[in-house]
């Protein structure tokens, strides 16, 4: 697999190749059509693992590359069910250390799905947008 872009810069996978037509996969929608060879041209530096991966939507895929564990995750559930939070009440509901929290925040908030904001004049966080998207998502796809 290799992947390919057609003139007007829609990418796709290319799946075969002949000379006259090649067969793509839209990554996005995961439909497979012909397409003329000469219409296509690689995308240098482009995965096409990387490619593939667009069939997730980015709010999963952003979700999955900054969760690295259950607690990480936990934390993302109760900000998103509870509303934003102050850290002294984040802090009081594991026995994860301070530094550890504040390492997992700043990783979150780097990957766009936590942000900072004020509770009751002390310093808290929320999920942002993006991360309650992809939360929906998740809790969409199990068994309840």
């Amino acid at each position: 697999m290799q992947t390919v872009e057609d003139d007007d810069g829609a990418r796709y996978l290319l799946l075969k190749r002949s000379d006259e037509s090649s067969l793509v996969r839209d990554p996005e929608t995961g439909a497979e059509r012909y397409v003329g060879t000469d219409d296509l041209s690689p995308v240098e530096g482009v995965s096409a693992l990387e490619t593939a991966a667009r069939e997730v939507d980015e709010p999963i895929r952003r979700l999955l590359s900054a969760v690295h564990d259950d607690r990480t995750l936990g934390l993302l559930l109760v900000l998103d069910a509870r509303g934003p939070l102050a850290v002294r009440e984040l802090l009081a509901f594991d026995t994860l250390c301070e530094s550890d929290f504040h390492g997992t925040v700043a990783e979150l908030r780097a990957a766009g799905l936590l942000e900072e904001c004020e509770i009751a004049g002390e310093r808290g966080y929320g999920t942002t947008q993006l991360a309650a998207e992809a939360l929906s998502s998740l809790r969409g796809s199990g068994g309840e």
